[in-house]
């Protein structure tokens, strides 16, 4: 019996490519805003340095996902095989920007080391993902889901809802509306008139209302224009990733965190992709992801490429293979030609960034779904850390506004040296401290006075709750501070509480 030729293109394609290429785009916008809004990063440099290398990340993995999708086809006989999304993540998009980045340009205020240090940082992503492909499955199955998904959970409110909030509010017209849109049409899942797509519309609008308000100079609002214009910046193959590698190091506090949970994200869509009837091989999957954040490194790219959730919502879209090779190809030629640069520069940000908070509700609201009710307390006590981060940003912004020769008070400078210590290395100290909590909920004594020993450990050098204003590692008998013996002391004493305890045989 002939097999049915796979349907590899079809209109449902064009809801999917509008859904997964505006995710792609949001990310781009937030980290231009955020590097040049939030620290002052050159705006052509972002363009012509960063662009370019992390959209040629996107089009490798979306064309390897698409080839992927044809290779199933062929195998299994199945004529409507959807091809898994691929595009950058969004919470380590963010993380990168505000915990390395960011500080590294505020310390250095050289832009190229900045880069430099954003490259690094992402083949190092690259290389533990590529590690990690073949022991996710291990980590996954050993360490809680309150530590994994908990610490997502602290991204989607602190990062994913604050900072698009924040943008929201500053044109609220335009935010509400598309915030609105995207309530109604991706939160609670209604169907717009004509099968529109939701994130399409949401942008729509938020732009229409965006350049009326602005042609009509309704509140105050100026219409400015961007001009079209091709700016080619064609991503060249670069080792000036190596001179930034020596800082990066100091990263892997934050750099481990966010390869380790795009690995187990990757295990969980692709078992969700299965369930919707496309069996692709894990292997595969991860695979990819790791070569294209490699690949984008090597290009000058900074921020990381990771399979989707969603799978099967594409696939009730109707979409097959054309969405993700047209995804990867207006990303990474885009990208490329200076269009991206354009398109992130028409957008305004309060129109897109309800997108943002809608994956912020997906991640919070996934968190305490998917892992068991008895955890539910761990889950929020992962998410603290990632708020005390949250509230140092501001901090750190208010004083490095007010400027050096501002002469704060003592107890101001302790409060911010305390905070920071509780702050840095927020992802990691998360992930430990929601797999701690869990294990003692079930009563799992020994496990957690082991993790308790491991933050002793992580503390001391400053793996996590770095007292460097970088947030990077240190030996401890250099910081010029007692507080890492302290941490260290105290979480040793916890952990060694817990031991004894255990040795009694009871539990919670």
């Amino acid at each position: 019996m002939a097999r049915t030729a796979y349907r590899w293109a079809q209109w449902g394609d064009l809801n999917a490519f509008f859904g997964l290429m505006l995710d792609n785009v949001t990310n781009l916008v937030i980290l231009s805003g955020l590097l040049v809004g939030g620290f002052g990063y050159p705006v052509d440099k972002v363009y012509t340095l960063m662009i370019p290398g992390t959209a040629l990340g996107v089009l490798i993995g979306d064309l390897i996902y698409t080839w992927l999708a044809f290779k199933l086809a062929r195998e299994s006989g199945n004529s409507d095989v959807t091809a898994m999304p691929l595009g950058l993540d969004t919470p380590s998009t963010i993380g990168i920007t505000i915990a390395v980045l960011g500080p590294v340009y505020v310390e250095t205020k050289d832009a190229t080391l900045t880069w430099q240090v954003g490259m690094a940082t992402l083949m190092l992503i690259g290389v533990i993902k590529l590690v990690l492909s073949f022991f996710g499955d291990w980590v996954r199955r050993r360490v809680p889901q309150a530590g994994l998904l908990g610490s997502l959970a602290g991204i989607g409110i602190a990062l994913l809802a604050f900072f698009p909030l924040m943008k929201v509010f500053s044109a609220p017209v335009v935010g509400l509306v598309s915030l609105g849109i995207i309530l109604y049409a991706l939160v609670a899942g209604r169907r717009l008139p004509f099968g529109i797509p939701g994130a399409f519309l949401a942008v729509a609008a938020g732009c229409l209302i965006f350049y009326l308000t602005g042609a009509f100079h309704l509140f105050g609002a100026r219409l400015v224009v961007p001009k079209l214009a091709i700016n080619a910046a064609f991503p060249v193959p670069t080792l000036g990733f190596l001179a930034g590698l020596g800082k990066a190091l100091g990263f892997l506090p934050i750099a481990f965190p966010f390869a380790l949970l795009t690995i187990v994200g990757g295990i969980n869509v692709t078992e969700s992709a299965r369930v919707a009837g496309d069996r692709y091989q894990t292997r595969d999957i991860l695979l990819t992801e790791a070569i294209a954040t490699m690949v984008a490194a090597l290009f000058g790219g900074v921020a990381q490429s990771t399979p989707y959730i969603g799978h099967p919502a594409y696939k009730a879209m109707g979409g097959r293979a054309a969405y993700t090779l047209a995804t990867g190809l207006f990303v990474g030629l885009g990208g490329a030609l200076g269009i991206i640069s354009f398109v992130v520069e028409a957008i305004p940000e309060a129109a897109i960034t309800p997108i943002l908070m809608f994956v912020g509700i997906e991640i919070v609201s996934q968190a305490f779904v998917e892992t068991p009710s008895r955890h539910a307390p761990a889950v929020a006590f992962a998410t603290i850390p990632v708020v005390a981060y949250l509230v140092l940003i501001n901090l750190d912004g208010v004083m490095g506004k007010l400027g050096p020769a501002v002469k704060f008070p003592e107890t101001l400078v302790s409060e911010q040296l305390i905070l920071r210590a509780a702050a840095n290395g927020f992802i990691l100290t998360a992930m430990l401290w929601g797999a701690l909590l869990a294990d003692l909920l079930d009563g799992k004594l020994r496990r957690a006075s082991l993790y308790g020993f491991i933050c002793a450990l992580f503390s001391l050098f400053g793996v996590i709750h770095s007292v460097s204003p970088a947030g990077d590692v240190y030996l401890p008998w250099n910081v010029g501070t007692a507080l890492p013996w302290q941490i260290a002391l105290g979480y040793g004493a916890m952990a060694v509480f817990f031991s004894a305890v255990s040795r009694e045989g009871r539990s919670r």
